[in-house]
């Protein structure tokens, strides 16, 4: 019996479940002390909590909305916004009639010249929306924490919300799959490059879309600029999934992510999770989600049990001597509310082990203030600071990537700032099977050229390279990596040729 998640809002429960097979009824979700949690939390904390209160109360359209009505999920789902009417109208009603000025990047120029008003402010991120090879939905969360009167320089923003810039310039490296994803799947959304780890994709869609996706390939709804590959929820689309990681005793690990694992219902969390808690080889598994930073609210939500279904699979999974656990992805310490801090707290509570992957980001993390800020937050909330990616080299977000050079100076510069344990590992996801190397194992690092070489043992000898993107090169360098990749296309061109003749 096939279940799908319906675009842009969540299926009613109830509904849901008579559509189920016998065997994901078979598990039953509780919610054994929801009530004692929130009981102790919800009212003492949420209207009077200080400094963020209300704080979704700057937003015209949401200023008289309670707090009860903020922390449905479900409400938060259907007034998220996914079209450019949409977002402009809102953009309308929050900007100032006098944006204030980007404060230079990196001592440059401001990569949006000509921005002041909000005509101005409106008509970039049209062009921009245009261009840009993911589609755009934000959530009330999201939006509500933008700092709107300061759009240009807020870190927020730059993640979600593109704008037309100087700086964004496509570097002639960038692929849509620049992992190799397609070319490691045995399966169609089974992605195997390490011996015994590979990712389940469940779905294609998340509650918000990030501007620098490295699997914009599949991810959200197709653009003018990509026909995406989709992974929707199904059972028969899962089937094959699960037959391959039943016949394939070398795994132990498996990703369930996408798209994003908070978009699933809970009896479809349930079922994921038992089967693969009853496949004997698989040892630990853990659930993929932006939702903690970017939708928090699902998490302390009394009308739904995701959170509830994943702390059951987790506590199941440790009697069995397994490891259920969730990985989320908070970039700036902004993202998070006290929403966020009560949800997580109640993941600690029950024992829950979550983990947070960064990705290092112009504008948004990469001063030694802002990653230091996260790394605490996360401690703080009892969420471990795991990866600060390097950014892959995708299409149509080269303003938000950083050369490797900051990657390598904010890990000196971090690593005496708290325990070892809460340390982020500062890691570069080598393309195919070499998986993620420590950005500081970077060899014949060209500083000009902004290109480093990156190897591992089961590479068998060769190299990758990694390129710096091009705004952060000077103006020579730029001319002289675009020779480069114009001159091994005119190669590569000549050597087909010759191969026809």
């Amino acid at each position: 019996m096939a279940l799908q998640l319906a675009r842009g809002s969540q299926r009613h429960r109830s509904a849901t479940h008579r559509l189920l097979p016998a065997s994901i009824k078979a598990f039953p979700i509780s919610k054994p002390c929801y009530g004692v949690f929130i009981a102790r939390r919800y009212s003492a904390e949420s209207e009077q909590e200080t400094p963020q209160g209300r704080y979704w109360a700057k937003i015209p359209r949401w200023q008289d909305s309670s707090v009860d009505t903020f922390l449905s999920h479900k409400w938060q789902m259907s007034n998220s916004i996914h079209t450019l009417p949409g977002l402009t109208d809102l953009m309308r009603s929050v900007l100032p009639e006098i944006i204030p000025p980007q404060r230079p990047l990196r001592g440059r120029q401001s990569e949006y010249p000509g921005v002041s008003t909000p005509d101005d402010f409106i008509r970039s991120f049209e062009v921009a929306a245009q261009q840009a090879p993911m589609a755009f939905r934000l959530s009330p969360h999201i939006l509500s924490v933008i700092n709107w009167t300061d759009p240009l320089n807020d870190p927020v923003r730059r993640q979600f919300i593109p704008l037309e810039s100087t700086i964004n310039v496509t570097h002639p490296a960038a692929k849509l799959d620049p992992l190799h994803e397609v070319d490691n799947s045995p399966v169609r959304g089974v992605i195997h490059r390490y011996p015994n780890k590979a990712l389940f994709m469940a779905t294609s869609i998340c509650p918000v879309y990030c501007r620098f996706c490295f699997r914009s390939y599949a991810v959200g709804t197709e653009t003018n600029s990509v026909k995406k590959m989709r992974f929707l929820p199904l059972m028969k689309q899962w089937e094959p999934k699960f037959q391959y990681i039943e016949n394939t005793p070398s795994l132990h690990d498996i990703v369930i992510s996408g798209g994003d694992t908070y978009l699933l219902e809970p009896e479809q969390i349930v079922y994921l999770g038992n089967r693969l808690l009853n496949i004997p080889h698989i040892k630990r598994f853990r659930f993929a989600t932006k939702g903690l930073g970017v939708s928090p609210s699902r998490l302390i939500d009394r009308n739904d049990s995701w959170i509830d279904t994943v702390i059951e699979l987790s506590q199941k999974g440790r009697k069995m001597g397994k490891e259920v656990c969730v990985h989320t992805h908070i970039n700036n310490k902004q993202e998070t509310s006290w929403i966020t801090r009560l949800g997580t707290q109640r993941l600690y509570e029950e024992g829950v082990i979550v983990r947070n992957q960064s990705v290092l980001l112009n504008g948004v993390n990469n001063s030694f203030d802002q990653l230091s800020e996260l790394v605490h937050t996360l401690s703080d909330m009892h969420v471990e600071p795991y990866y600060v990616y390097q950014g892959d080299i995708v299409r149509g977000a080269e303003d938000l990537r950083t050369p490797l050079s900051d990657s390598h100076e904010l890990e000196h510069q971090i690593r005496d700032q708290t325990a070892g344990f809460l340390i982020p590992r500062f890691v570069y996801d080598v393309p195919g099977p070499a998986g993620k190397r420590p950005t500081l194992s970077a060899q014949n690092y060209n500083r000009h050229l902004g290109v480093a070489d990156f190897t591992a043992p089961r590479l068998q000898g060769h190299h990758v390279k990694y390129w710096d993107p091009l705004w952060s090169l000077s103006e020579d360098a730029q001319k002289e990596v675009q020779s480069h990749f114009a001159d091994q296309s005119s190669d590569q061109a000549s050597n087909q040729e010759a191969a026809a003749a």
